[in-house]
């Protein structure tokens, strides 16, 4: 169960990109807000069958950093999503997943210590940021704009993780989840109106995208690898996450016939190697780490 558990967890997250590449004509925006709106529906209905007073036991603390992580997990979207319609998922997904480098620089900040590993492993992903970047530089100024965007998104859902875990110390899962995804449905929405997005009317395939995506990345995916985090513990956990930027590179070559260049694919393990230094750096720490 737990080998399944992982398969369905990585293709899950995995799915992410190439769906939202693969469905051009829906907007950004909307594929976005839809996808929190299902993920919330789904996550609350328990929440509230099983523990209807965990929502109302929510203080002044929970609240505010439940907003902050709603919010950046809201911009994450919007930055990610239309990254991987700017550039190639392969590389929007490999930029978006280094923000665990960006945790660990906010920590340093801090004053938390991480041991020599953590930091070979920050320089190793900036490398293959570099690499990647550098070779979408003949891709033109568009490909360039997606993989700035692919590294807000990582920088924001950095933010929305260590926001997160504030609150979770004081809330379950199921409530945490519900309300957070609530919020970030709620700041879409208000960026749709504003922006006069369409968010309604689409086709029979169209919705079906939407589907997809909310099955696929938010409820199957998410869902997987927040139970495995009982089973095997946040360091495997985080380890097996980083097998979704090969994973998106795999799923868009098949779906959408998306190749990966030569010079990409050198970028994408470069990253992939800094990022398992840096999980596996933290793991030797005597302070207690933040989840990725």
């Amino acid at each position: 169960m737990t080998i399944l558990l992982v398969i369905v967890g990585v293709l899950g997250v995995s799915a992410s990109g190439p769906l939202i590449a693969a469905f051009p004509a829906v907007p950004v925006l909307a594929m976005a807000l839809w996808r929190n709106l299902g993920a919330t529906a789904v996550l609350a209905a328990p929440t509230v069958v099983k523990d209807p007073a965990s929502f109302r036991r929510m203080g002044r603390r929970e609240w505010i950093f439940c907003t902050i992580a709603g919010v950046s997990l809201a911009l994450h979207f919007v930055c990610f999503m239309y990254s991987v319609r700017m550039t190639s998922v392969a590389a929007a997904t490999a930029l978006v997943c280094i923000q665990g480098v960006w945790i660990v620089l906010f920590q340093r900040f801090r004053g938390m210590r991480y041991t020599a590993k953590v930091f070979v492993g920050i320089a190793l992903a900036i490398v293959g940021v570099v690499v990647i970047t550098g070779f979408d530089l003949g891709q033109g100024r568009e490909a360039i704009i997606g993989d700035l965007l692919a590294i807000a998104g990582g920088m924001l859902a950095g933010a929305y993780t260590l926001a997160g875990s504030v609150a979770r110390r004081t809330m379950g899962t199921g409530a945490y989840t519900s309300v957070c995804y609530a919020i970030t449905s709620v700041v879409l929405l208000v960026i749709c109106l504003v922006t006069g997005e369409q968010i309604w009317g689409f086709d029979a395939w169209g919705w079906f995208g939407i589907v997809a995506l909310t099955v696929c990345a938010q409820i199957l995916g998410h869902t997987a690898f927040n139970h495995l985090l009982t089973v095997l513990g946040p360091l495997t956990v985080s380890t097996l996450i980083l097998l979704e930027i090969p994973g998106a590179a795999f799923i868009a070559a098949l779906m959408i016939g998306q190749l990966v260049p030569a010079g990409t694919v050198l970028g994408l393990v470069i990253i992939l190697g800094g990022l398992v230094l840096v999980i596996r750096g933290q793991a030797q720490q005597v302070v207690p780490k933040l989840e990725n």
